[in-house]
């Protein structure tokens, strides 16, 4: 994936600045809001905390809040650059703990290097957090600020840059040297980096089964051994070893591991061929790995690797420790994340990677075969069932040693609660994205000279989902990419006005519409005029497959010449709109919202179906509602009849559709309504698809669901077109243009399938 330079700083610059904000989690809009926010009625919590200071994490966000500290000395490959140039590393991190475990994060980057000040910083924060990750904090300082913090807080420390390698790389470990053959307590391992990841990751392996005995420690001098004095300090000498070897190649010659985390390019194929039978090799520097991917399998056909990149197999990424382990130890209320608790999730990671992984993970990951072997020792980070396997083996681990001052009564329920708590509605255009990349389509884009949509073609290629095609006068387009900093590469561009089948367009839309007052000169000046019109053309004549436009013409512009151009899908009567609706917890598909004024319960079916097609491409099973100000048939009116007429023919139409009502919204959406009081109903767990009665309530509602509610919102899409024509909204942005083609991606490939 290319990430450019310009692309990074908007993604931090734009909007609102940063990655993280704060957000009231309370309703805080009425005069009694605010008196129970603040004085006089915070006073109350406040008194109850007095008397006892464990309900803090009954009243206050303590409990799933972390601190992530650093003070910039070591940030990522770039070193010491200071608390404010590391601060967007610490508010990413925030970003992968709340996207990955919903735990809240306030970062603070400090401007200190004294280790003493450093500490004490962290010790005077304990009220605040539930847990403290530092980050980024240079060896060997990071090793006393933790070891210290750890003796005096009552908390959870973890360095991450220690111990997340150390547990992501042992999971690794565990898988690897099982399939090569070999014995933990007998392999030979050699280290290359001394520094804060190496030595834990050394000492970590160690308490995982490998014998001390059998590790060699090197770090840009050379070994470390028995009576060296340079470049040594008190962690580096618990690993000296009495040996006569005293460079990295001598160490490799017959050793059966390799654990890299130094610098790129220090280990030649020579040294590989020279390491033993079936040899593991974990080059994981970033960006450029100890040795590269190509260079390592050239020497060896037998190698078994890993590095810290994604575009290689068995990435050793420290995200599929840090967010797991603290979602585990928080909810268990842990004083510590203790060997353990680390142990757990290691072990817990190495027996998930050897589960069948599901389709959902390997769509993520552009539709790639993983079963466990040599390519697959490690799950990947987006696996959904991380958390659920590795949380659960950490609050186990914490209750066994003690530290666990609110163990878990129940785990199946506990893993149930964390699915419940993720939702994971975040990532609900993951599997469009992977279907996309299976086959691309041409999407072709009127506004072509609009720099979004040029953006949004640009990123299109970059992510492999879709071959452009961009309208417009060819100067023009460029003027504004060259202007923005943008490249074309891969896109093609058209002007309409001398496309050389413009003559065979003019001539098919004058046979189309003639008989609907259309001349052959007015067709003409139509699709020279509107390239909303050739567009459309294009796919109707085949030289596109789908069509996105509407960033700045009203909605009747871009539908009016699809439905005369393109038509209606022959298996229904009308065309209607979706919404996608994302929540924190859910996602929802609203129909109709944009087309239809007043359909009737034939129309309704039609609408109910296409939504229900729609949802199913992104790998979930619609449930559907068909709302009313009424629960079946609790009031009378010509809107409950028909709604209970639609669903007659949707039932016959459709007999194993989940599919229930007329019913209210609230009762649709919260299941323990339906549960409790329509227990006949097939929403037992709630309707995902909401099928509207009107035009006017369902615009009504996704447009407040957006305003008011906070919903993110993808459509308008446009479903019964017989092939892929999207309307965007009036001035997105280029991240919802992307997505909405990667849904005319798909739409068009579902099209292609009906042929």
């Amino acid at each position: 994936m290319k990430i450019r330079k310009e692309d990074a700083l908007e993604y931090h610059s734009s909007g609102r600045k940063g990655k993280i904000e704060v957000v009231i989690t309370k309703p805080c809009i009425t005069q009694r809001d605010l008196s129970l926010a603040y004085t006089p009625g915070v006073a109350e919590p406040c008194r109850e905390i007095e008397k006892d200071i464990s309900m803090v994490y009954e009243y206050t966000a303590k409990g799933n809040l972390v601190g992530v500290i650093s003070n910039g000395t070591a940030v990522l490959g770039l070193g010491d650059i200071g608390p404010e140039a590391g601060k967007p590393v610490m508010e990413g991190k925030g970003v992968l703990f709340k996207t990955f475990a919903d735990i809240d994060v306030f970062d603070i980057e400090l401007k200190s290097k004294d280790v003493d000040e450093v500490i004490r910083v962290c010790q005077v924060l304990e009220p605040t957090f539930g847990g403290i990750n530092l980050e980024d904090i240079k060896g060997p300082e990071c090793f006393y600020i933790e070891e210290a913090l750890k003796k005096t807080m009552k908390i959870p420390v973890f360095h991450d840059d220690q111990h997340g390698t150390a547990i992501i790389s042992g999971a690794a470990m565990i898988n690897a040297v099982e399939l090569a053959g070999k014995k933990m307590s007998e392999i030979k391992v050699v280290y290359n980096g001394a520094g804060a990841a190496g030595i834990a990751c050394a000492k970590f392996h160690i308490s995982l089964g490998v014998k001390k005995e059998n590790v060699i420690l090197c770090d840009s001098t050379g070994v470390i051994y028995k009576g060296r004095t340079k470049g040594m300090n008190e962690f580096k000498e618990e690993f000296a070893v009495k040996t006569d070897k005293r460079t990295l190649e001598e160490t490799l010659a017959g050793a059966d591991l390799f654990f890299g985390l130094s610098k790129g390019d220090c280990v030649t194929k020579e040294m590989v061929k020279s390491m033993a039978k079936n040899p593991i090799i974990f080059a994981m520097a970033n960006p450029d790995p100890e040795i590269s991917y190509e260079d390592a399998f050239d020497a060896r056909k037998d190698v078994i690797m890993a590095t810290g990149r994604s575009d290689y197999p068995n990435q050793v990424n420290n995200v599929l420790g840090f967010p797991f382990i603290f979602r585990g130890a928080l909810d268990v209320r842990a004083t510590a994340i203790n060997e353990e608790m680390k142990k757990a999730a290691s072990y817990a990671l190495a027996k998930l990677a050897r589960e069948e992984v599901p389709d959902v993970v390997k769509r993520a990951y552009g539709g790639k075969e993983m079963t466990f072997g040599r390519d697959y020792i490690i799950p990947k980070p987006f696996d959904p069932r991380v958390l659920t396997w590795v949380a659960p083996a950490v609050a186990k681990a914490a209750m066994d040693t003690g530290v666990a001052l609110k163990p878990i009564e129940n785990f199946d329920e506990y893993r149930r609660q964390l699915d419940i708590r993720m939702g994971r509605a975040e990532r609900i255009m993951t599997p469009i994205y992977s279907k996309a990349r299976t086959k691309k389509k041409r999407i072709v884009f009127p506004e072509g000279e609009e720099a979004r949509i040029i953006k949004a073609a640009q990123l299109s290629i970059d992510e492999s989902i879709a071959a452009p095609i961009l309208l417009g006068n060819e100067e023009r387009v460029l003027s504004v990419a060259k202007e923005n900093g943008y490249d074309l590469e891969g896109i093609e561009v058209i002007n309409p006005k001398s496309f050389d089948k413009l003559d065979a367009y003019i001539d098919e839309y004058h046979k189309l519409r003639h008989r609907k007052g259309i001349t052959k000169n007015e067709a003409t000046k139509r699709l020279l005029t509107n390239k909303n019109y050739f567009g459309s053309m294009m796919v109707h004549m085949g030289d596109a497959d789908g069509m996105i436009s509407g960033l700045t013409s009203h909605y009747p512009e871009t539908i009016k010449p699809a439905l005369e151009i393109i038509g209606r899908d022959t298996r229904y009567n009308v065309v209607s709109g979706l919404y996608i609706l994302s929540t924190k917890k859910n996602t929802y598909f609203l129909a109709d919202t944009t087309v239809n004024i007043e359909p009737d319960a034939e129309a309704l079916a039609d609408i109910t179906m296409q939504a229900a097609s729609f949802v199913k491409h992104f790998d979930i099973k619609p449930r559907v509602a068909l709302l009313s100000y009424s629960n079946f048939g609790s009031e009378r009116g010509p809107i409950p009849t028909k709604m209970m007429n639609a669903l007659k023919l949707i039932r016959e139409r459709k007999p194993d559709f989940i599919v229930d009502g007329e019913m209210q919204a609230d009762t649709a959406v919260v299941p323990e309504i339906i549960n409790e009081d329509y227990p006949f109903s097939v929403l037992k767990d709630g309707a995902n698809v909401l099928i509207f009665p009107n035009l006017t309530s369902g615009n009504v509602a996704y447009k407040l669901l957006m305003r008011i509610g906070g919903a993110n919102a993808i459509g308008p899409i446009l479903r019964g077109l017989s092939k892929s024509v999207h309307v965007l909204q009036r001035g997105c942005e280029v991240k919802e243009i992307l997505d909405m083609v990667a849904i005319a991606v798909v739409d068009a490939q579902h099209k292609d399938g009906k042929k």
